[in-house]
């Protein structure tokens, strides 16, 4: 007897599954905001430029991407714990290896290789896209707990890791990251050896199944090739808005006065405040599908971004910092909803990882560019304007693609492809 037959689609164990889904990935993703914890005394220890510092960073969220295609055609052909045991390998073997670096070259190289492409890309995009294809009435608010693992991680994360920098020194810190990841990963990941339902013929909501397969074949009225790039293109940008605070909150606070910790604070505010956001987000999304989730959590996250630039006392920064994590938790996550609104079920982990991976590519630009325009100008205001130029060119695709399904070449105007009709 099949896994597909003992567990069904809204099942109980779907929801047991989602909660060890939740705490993978927030272990998994925790690296992503550990460099950027460590990212000052990193700087410090190798005596290099912001911008050489932000390169780990950049480095993981280019391994990141490129592991989450590899490691979603991998669950999709052998199921998710395949890559999730390689990854709990990856981590350890890289946080170890990551606190005996010694240049920030080898630092980076270990994030990008090892803690990025091996590491943390299991925890994040196959897990979201299995997640996605364990629910069909409650599909929405499922992925977004899900995608929540990444930024309860970050809510969890910095505060740890600034207290053991501080005591320990980030070496030792890394270690230690190293040999939790082994420890508990793998015990973790047993939970998940059921292959998800195959997807039935009666749950295309409100549109026959014939419609169904045609918005699959021409999502948007287009090419499957180009809606994918566009969204693609979306990810970019939305992220390189979206990397500015993430990655730099905490040496912005150290150059104004305040110091890494109360930048630290912020960290895991704004991201504990992005949990929140991505499950209220969820829920919008079950409503109103997630072209439009997308477009209103880019308009959103533009006004938090603005607000950073002519605010910067300590109490404007944490109300910012808590308002940038409620207006774009939910965005992300969007795209796994289009995904499978808009493309077919078939292909969820290779479309999911290949948009989630250029959201990460975004990231990792991002971080990067935010440190090179620091380095030019001696300040993070130019930064902050650069971060609402690219959200921009985000907020005007979700515009188009959600023009295309209205009322332009895309029609017909039914909307996203969910199912609402059969929710209780």
């Amino acid at each position: 007897m099949t896994s597909a037959v003992l567990h069904e689609a809204d099942s109980r164990y779907a929801w047991m599954r989602l909660a060890v889904a939740l705490a993978l990935m927030t272990i998994g993703s925790g690296v992503m905001y550990v460099v950027a914890v460590v990212l000052p005394a990193v700087q410090a220890d190798f005596g290099v430029s912001r911008s050489d510092a932000s390169l780990p960073y950049t480095m993981l969220m280019i391994g990141f991407g490129i592991g989450g295609i590899l490691m979603g055609r991998l669950a999709d052909r052998r199921g998710v714990i395949v890559p999730l045991l390689i990854g709990a390998g990856g981590l350890g073997a890289g946080f170890v290896l990551a606190g005996m670096s010694g240049s920030i070259w080898s630092f980076a190289v270990v994030h990008g290789l090892l803690l990025g492409l091996v590491g943390s890309s299991a925890s994040f995009a196959p897990l979201v896209a299995d997640t996605s294809l364990w629910f069909v009435r409650r599909r929405g608010i499922a992925v977004a707990i899900c995608a929540s693992g990444n930024y309860l991680a970050g809510t969890l994360w910095p505060p740890i890791v600034q207290h053991f920098v501080q005591t320990q020194g980030w070496r030792a810190t890394y270690v230690g990251l190293g040999i939790f990841c082994v420890l508990t990963m793998p015990l973790l990941a047993l939970a998940m050896r059921p292959r998800p339902p195959l997807p039935t013929p009666s749950t295309p909501g409100r549109l026959g199944a014939a419609a169904h397969a045609s918005v699959h074949a021409r999502p948007f009225g287009l090419t499957t090739g180009r809606a994918q790039a566009l969204l693609c293109v979306a990810a970019v940008a939305c992220c390189v808005a979206m990397s500015m605070p993430q990655v730099h909150i905490v040496a912005y606070c150290g150059d104004l006065g305040y110091g890494a910790a109360r930048g630290a604070q912020m960290l895991s505010l704004m991201l504990g405040m992005g949990i929140a956001s991505r499950l209220i987000s969820g829920a919008i999304c079950d409503r109103i599908g997630g072209l439009r989730t997308l477009l209103l959590g880019s308009m959103l996250q533009g006004v938090a971004l603005l607000l950073f630039i002519p605010f910067d006392s300590l109490t404007s920064l944490y109300v910012i910092s808590a308002l940038f994590g409620l207006f774009q938790g939910g965005i992300v996550p969007s795209y796994a909803i289009i995904v499978r609104e808009y493309f077919a079920p078939g292909e969820a982990g290779q479309r999911v990882g290949t948009v989630l991976m250029f959201t990460l590519f975004g990231m990792a630009l991002g971080g990067w560019m935010s440190g090179k325009v620091f380095d030019l100008t001696g300040s993070y205001h130019a930064a902050f304007v650069n971060g609402v130029a690219w959200n921009a060119l985000n907020l005007s695709i979700a515009l188009f693609l959600l023009w295309r399904v209205r009322g332009g070449p895309g029609r017909p105007s039914h909307g996203p492809l969910v199912a609402r009709s059969t929710a209780p």
